[in-house]
């Protein structure tokens, strides 16, 4: 199994949500969060004053997957979340090694 993390924009959440469920995706979860990469924020003038914001609004999309599906949903996820411009995110793979699902306690991939 495959842990895929993916912090993107959050105007293309849309985009990658539905992509993601057209391939088959059955379960993700989606946390707001606010970071900075490169472009290490911006400035902002409001009512004369001006302000540097160096926490943007991303949004975190993660999911755990069969080791076969891992490649699909990362090429769903860049084709989707690309626009060209720099803060596009970031994507993380990682390892599971079980899953337990709580309710009946169902183990591996089948707990997917």
């Amino acid at each position: 199994m495959q842990k895929i993390e993916a912090i993107i924009q959050p105007s293309r959440l849309d985009a990658v949500k539905e992509a993601l469920i057209e391939i088959g995706v059955e379960g993700m979860t989606i946390l707001e969060a606010r970071g900075h990469g490169r472009q290490k924020g911006h400035t902002e003038f409001y009512r004369g004053r001006e302000y540097t914001v160096d926490l943007l609004p991303k949004v975190k999309v993660e999911l755990v997957v069969h080791d076969e599906a891992a490649e699909k949903v990362i090429q769903a996820i860049l084709t989707t979340a690309r626009t060209g411009h720099i803060g596009d995110g970031k994507i993380f793979v990682s390892r599971i090694d079980e899953a337990i699902r709580i309710r009946n306690d169902e183990r591996g991939e089948t707990a997917l």
